[in-house]
């Protein structure tokens, strides 16, 4: 099975949306990173302040951000976090394609952000290939204990997702929205927001 463009790295084509190798070295070395800077994240107090660690891993990540150990992600260097950023014990971001967001967010204990996909064809799934498609929540966003947001959702902003939701397509901003799959139960009322 052709997997693309021999001139692109595996990461390139994984980042491209494109099907990759999980299984290549660069982003092997990546995950070990990763894996050794949560390890730090999670580990008891007397260790470097999350803070530092958690710029070390991410792309980016704003002032007032705090997440709850335990945290796990594939990578980190492919999350970038918005100012009071705020993320309830046993968060898991699958980053293998982007994930932003915004400013002012606020996940539940267990949510779930996952830009990881494996091909519906079974052969092509045995292969080894996978993909990922990226993930991007608005700003002021509350989602729920234990939901899921799946790969290339857009979740926009001062939306809220119930507990429990599996996200699997885009969201638009001030709604409030649940369950699974999840869809609009109700518009908010911004009039008053300042």
């Amino acid at each position: 099975m052709d997997n693309g463009d021999t001139r692109k790295t595996e990461r390139e084509r994984m980042l491209a949306g494109e099907l990759y190798r999980c299984d290549d070295a660069e982003l092997a070395a990546m995950r070990s990173r990763a894996r050794r800077l949560v390890r730090m994240i999670n580990e008891a107090e007397g260790t470097r302040p999350q803070r530092e660690v958690l710029a070390e891993l991410f792309a980016d990540i704003g002032p007032g951000s705090f997440i709850e150990p335990p945290f796990r992600c594939d990578y980190g260097a492919h999350i970038s976090i918005g100012k009071n950023f705020y993320a309830n014990f046993d968060c898991i971001m699958l980053d293998c394609a982007p994930i932003t967001v915004g400013d002012n967010v606020m996940l539940g204990p267990r949510v779930v952000l996952c830009t990881a996909t494996h091909p519906i064809d079974a052969a092509t799934r045995r292969s080894g290939l996978e993909t990922a498609r990226p993930i991007r929540i608005g700003n002021d966003v509350w989602i729920g204990a234990n939901a899921v947001v799946n790969p290339g959702v857009a979740i926009g902003d001062r939306t809220v997702i119930g507990s429990g939701s599996v996200v699997t397509r885009d969201v638009p901003s001030d709604v409030v929205a649940a369950g699974n799959p999840c869809r609009v139960i109700r518009k908010l009322d911004t009039r008053n927001l300042t």
